[in-house]
């Protein structure tokens, strides 16, 4: 394999991506996300998606573009709040929904990245996450048709465990702020979040990258992940690599009288 993972664009990078692939991606909210990939993806067609993400996107954004176009049919993910398309086609038996614990998500992704084919956790046990009995899948009247199986428990150390698989998908997408060449990357602040361990996940994991370096541009200790685990770089504009998003904007409100507090303290 070249040393040189760069390709030209994102449609280029994910032409390959066949119909039923599992799609592990990066992000939490809107933070993060790769955004240009999750769009080429969704001009390319690919359908009966199996994705693993922290949450699915919000309505008309993110992964949200692929729910509404009916392109995802399994989700296994941790927090699903802000998409109200994908309540609907949850509860009305369109879509089938794995929630799992957020930190248990983030481990089985990079387990499966690690090679480590499941692991024991605390997280869960004494709930239906353990028992069994979560709803996966509706009948259209809203009863549940298909239901998570229970899981195996045993004692270490004195404290009941859960046995939890790895996860291993076909692709993985993510959003570095900075890869070089070979693929190593960087991720900034919050982005850093679900992508290194989606990244580890993917058999065939692409980057989106705001910035691109040559090999060596990227100090050894200051790597993130490792290009061991990239196969595809896709470099950003800079006015793509701008685009960014939240969820919910909340500001508040300046206090009577702030302004002349400020005053004050800059004649003093």
């Amino acid at each position: 394999m070249s040393r040189d993972k760069v390709v030209a664009t994102a449609a280029e990078a994910v032409a390959d991506v066949t119909s039923g692939s599992s799609v592990a991606v990066g992000g939490f909210g809107l933070a993060g996300i790769p955004w240009f990939l999750i769009e080429a993806l969704l001009e390319q067609g690919a359908d009966d998606l199996t994705v693993v993400s922290n949450n699915c996107g919000v309505d008309g954004a993110g992964l949200g573009l692929l729910l509404e176009r009916r392109r995802i049919s399994r989700v296994v993910a941790s927090y699903v709040g802000e998409n109200e398309e994908f309540a609907r086609q949850y509860l009305s038996g369109e879509l089938t929904v794995e929630l799992t614990p957020q930190g248990t998500l983030a481990e089985r992704l990079r387990a499966g990245g690690a090679g480590v084919g499941a692991f024991y956790t605390p997280t869960g046990v004494g709930t239906l996450v353990a028992e069994g009995g979560l709803p996966w899948r509706h009948h259209p009247d809203g009863t549940v048709a298909v239901a998570s199986p229970p899981k195996e428990v045993r004692s270490f150390h004195g404290r009941e465990m859960v046995l939890e698989e790895s996860i291993v998908t076909d692709v993985a997408l993510v959003r570095a702020a900075v890869a070089d060449r070979a693929g190593n990357c960087v991720f900034h602040a919050a982005a850093r979040n679900f992508n290194p361990a989606a990244a580890m996940a993917g058999r065939l994991t692409v980057v989106e990258a705001e910035r691109v370096v040559e090999v060596g541009g990227i100090g050894p200790d200051a790597v993130h992940l490792p290009g061991v685990f990239v196969q595809r770089v896709v470099p950003l504009t800079p006015e793509q690599a701008a685009r960014k998003g939240i969820e919910q904007r909340t500001t508040r409100g300046e206090r009577p009288g702030a302004g002349e507090e400020v005053r004050r303290a800059l004649d003093a």
